[in-house]
């Protein structure tokens, strides 16, 4: 079999940020949909009922994912934005200083102390600011912070969970509501959270598992307080 060449390779760490938020938003979306549903059907709320909590907690929850992740991204980005001014005015004060400090930062990675110095040289003739945003601040056109794509990442991925729940309840008899809800969750949770480990390179069963227990746990939980809420009525 002909050898894989570097232009092959393939890491699976590539778009690994993305993954994992999308997982969580749409792992949100199920969870919670699902849990609150659970809760309403367990305290013998009517089916209409049930339905409008439904489609509003998928509403609710993809405007609060929204909100969040955009008000959590622009801090970091603003948080981003004050480091390169900073770094800008630096650069513009003491230049020698800065390509002194970007050599340094190679010789810690590995590089001898005169190749360092050409490398720093080299990329700072080149873009001084982009080469010290790169290597002293870590900051990478691929990992800037964005916060509308942020936010509407998270509440369309959000959106797609809970509208499983909310599909279930619309199509499913009131008399097998819980366990169709049970059924469908845990199934579309197991295989995300095996799509999820699959795509990021961990292990499958871990993976799908792990999501599985604890989302089963948050809907027991819920599930039990509507009871009693239920019989406290």
């Amino acid at each position: 079999m002909r050898p894989r060449t570097r232009s092959q390779e393939h890491h699976n760490l590539q778009g690994a940020g993305w993954l994992r938020a999308s997982v969580l938003g749409a792992n949100d979306g199920i969870v919670s949909t699902s849990s609150l549903i659970l809760g309403v059907a367990a305290a013998h709320a009517a089916h209409a009922d049930i339905l409008l909590s439904a489609i509003a907690a998928l509403v609710a929850g993809a405007m609060s994912m929204a909100t969040g992740e955009y008000v959590s991204v622009h801090s970091q980005a603003d948080s981003e934005a004050a480091a390169l001014a900073q770094e800008r005015a630096e650069l513009a004060v003491d230049f020698a200083g800065e390509r002194h400090e970007l050599s340094e930062i190679y010789v810690r990675r590995g590089l001898d102390r005169a190749l360092a110095a050409q490398v720093a040289d080299q990329l700072m003739a080149h873009d001084a600011l982009g080469a010290h945003a790169r290597d002293e601040l870590g900051l990478t056109p691929t990992l800037r912070a964005r916060p509308l794509q942020a936010a509407l990442a998270s509440a369309g991925s959000f959106a797609m969970g809970a509208l499983v729940p909310v599909v279930v309840v619309a199509a499913v008899p009131p008399r097998y509501l819980i366990p169709a809800m049970v059924l469908a969750s845990l199934l579309c949770l197991l295989g995300l959270g095996g799509l999820s480990a699959r795509i990021g390179g961990a292990p499958l069963i871990a993976g799908a598992l792990r999501v599985t227990f604890w989302s089963a746990l948050a809907m027991a939980v819920t599930a039990g307080v509507g009871a009693l809420i239920g019989l406290l009525r």
